[in-house]
């Protein structure tokens, strides 16, 4: 017996309907990446320093009361950050770095969460990722995102130029930085946290217009 078009039509939908439901999962879960990886990390120190550290503190010391465990996971991340924050404790990252670098799956995810570090501390400068823009690449009508961090005024003429950032993915906190005019930029009415999810994604997620 034939099929009627009638018929036919759902299974021809099947794949486009599987590839766009493809699409957002994807979408989705690189999304959450940037909330997951550092939240995951806090979750394992404090379910560690609540099941062990607590308990040897109340065995020892006889001292428990309500947001131990979040005031020694406080604690111990005010101890760290004072530590990395010297020439010491930049010589145990290096060694840390250089260790991860040798375990496949562990240097990926290490990358990625150097990554984003950078990203998020360099972005609470306020001359840092304040206002993005296109930068011209090679090619014609080839650009590039980028953010302007400063201005350059020319002692002759007077003619400003601005400092312009261009991140490289996937690691945001490297790159290459740009003096060109004003009016060789586009403006693509976009947010820094837009702009900066397109380069974290490689593109994938963004906004979909130029406003």
């Amino acid at each position: 017996m034939n099929e009627t078009p009638t018929e036919r039509i759902p299974l021809r939908a099947m794949p486009r309907f599987f590839a766009h439901l493809r699409r957002f999962i994807i979408r989705g879960a690189l999304a959450l990446i940037p909330i997951a990886l550092p939240a995951a990390a806090v979750y394992l120190l404090y379910d560690f320093i609540d099941r062990r550290i607590v308990v040897l503190v109340e065995h020892i010391f006889h001292i428990s009361f309500p947001g131990l465990g979040i005031f020694l996971l406080l604690l111990v991340l005010y101890i760290v950050g004072l530590i990395v924050s010297n020439i010491f404790g930049r010589r145990i990252l290096r060694g840390l770095e250089q260790l991860t670098e040798r375990i496949p799956i562990i240097k990926a995810i290490y990358r990625m969460g150097k990554a984003l570090s950078g990203t998020l501390a360099q972005s609470g400068d306020s001359q840092m990722f304040r206002r993005p823009v296109l930068v011209p690449y090679a090619a014609p009508n080839q650009w590039q995102v980028g953010f302007v961090t400063g201005a350059i005024r020319a002692q002759s003429d007077g003619e400003e130029l601005l400092r312009v950032f261009v991140p490289t993915p996937p690691n945001p906190a490297t790159g290459l930085v740009y003096i060109v005019r004003e009016s060789n930029l586009r403006d693509p009415g976009w947010t820094a946290e837009e702009a900066m999810q397109c380069i974290l994604s490689g593109g994938i997620i963004g906004p979909d217009v130029r406003k």
